[in-house]
């Protein structure tokens, strides 16, 4: 976390400045890089509209949570950009030293207000399930760089049950071939694994194929696996995770898709789909997708699975043998 990107939030007197100052140096590097842009972006948008309203960011009054917790419910924020906004709150006043104002009991009850208005529900990414993907490879010709690219992210991203962060963060020298096709993946770091522990997932034949000939083609041996395209597709730096969705739409979209709500969770989420659907249970998923909280994973996967989600996906399953259903989904090295 950089002292300089936290200067908005300070507008209210040299303690907490300095405070947040000794907090940003002893903080360096023990947090993701989305959860730093995530407490920047918030705190500044916080600072933004105490300055519009003459009040004071930090340390804010719990009044002047409320306030803003009514301006967001008018703006239609979704329930879970505002619980981050409140978190991220907290944890700059925790920074600075001050009294939390989020804890005090006006501003829980203004959350729960805007909770039973709003509907707590997140709204869910829209599923890449099989007959998606199917679609999408029909239409998607792969005779371009970028669509040699796409169509390996496409399958990898479902093979994983990946995040785009883990993903874009995938090295060449991750990947291992196996003699029959397949392939061994290293996940050095991911959402729930901050430590870097890493975990070692399969990868299929197919997605495996597909990565090697866009590597082939793009004269790619070390470094990032996937790798930004310029103009007269010149290849770039690492992909960007923002790079993610709009690939993922583009391709949707191509294919007759309604793409309005692909986003680069869809792969994750149609993969858990089409693993419920053909009867893989909930540790199983879990595992394979590195999740936590089994309420996360059952949201994922229960709505919308069609009847036909699982049909023909052995080989496409992460960490499935086709001859021995018992191989692990994931494991650490």
């Amino acid at each position: 976390m950089h002292q300089g990107n936290m200067g908005p939030s300070v507008a209210n007197g040299s303690d907490c400045k300095a405070s947040l100052g000794r907090y940003a140096r002893l903080a360096q590097g023990a947090f993701a890089a989305n959860t730093v842009r995530a407490l920047e972006s918030d705190s500044r948008l916080f600072a933004m509209f105490c300055v519009r309203h003459g009040l004071s960011p930090l340390p804010a009054a719990p009044s002047t949570v409320v306030l803003w917790l009514e301006a967001s419910a008018r703006a239609g924020h979704a329930v879970a950009t505002v619980r981050r906004r409140l978190s991220s709150l907290a944890h700059l006043h925790r920074a600075a030293g001050v009294t939390d104002p989020t804890r005090d009991q006006s501003v829980r009850l203004a959350l729960r207000r805007y909770m039973r208005m709003r509907g707590s529900r997140p709204r869910q990414a829209a599923p890449l399930n099989q007959a998606a993907v199917a679609a999408i490879l029909v239409t998607t010709p792969g005779t371009s760089l970028r669509d040699l690219r796409d169509v390996a992210l496409l399958l990898i991203l479902r093979d994983l049950l990946g995040r785009r962060g883990e993903v874009c963060a995938l090295d060449v020298a991750d990947i291992t071939p196996e003699p029959d096709g397949s392939a061994t993946v290293l996940i050095r770091r991911s959402k729930t694994d901050q430590a870097g522990s890493g975990t070692v997932v399969w990868l299929s034949p197919q997605a495996h194929a597909a990565l090697r000939n866009f590597w082939s083609t793009a004269g790619i041996t070390t470094g990032p696996a996937f790798r930004a395209l310029r103009k007269g597709g010149r290849l770039g730096g690492r992909l960007q995770e923002g790079d993610v969705a709009r690939r993922l739409k583009a391709m949707a979209a191509r294919a007759g898709i309604d793409a309005t709500n692909v986003s680069g969770h869809s792969c994750r989420i149609g993969m858990a789909q089409d693993l419920t659907a053909s009867g893989f249970g909930l540790p199983e998923i879990m595992q394979a997708g590195r999740w936590k909280s089994p309420a996360m994973v059952a949201r994922a996967a229960a709505p919308g699975s069609p009847p036909d989600a699982g049909a023909n996906l052995t080989l496409n399953f992460p960490g499935v043998d086709p001859h021995r259903r018992g191989r692990p989904l994931a494991r650490k090295p």
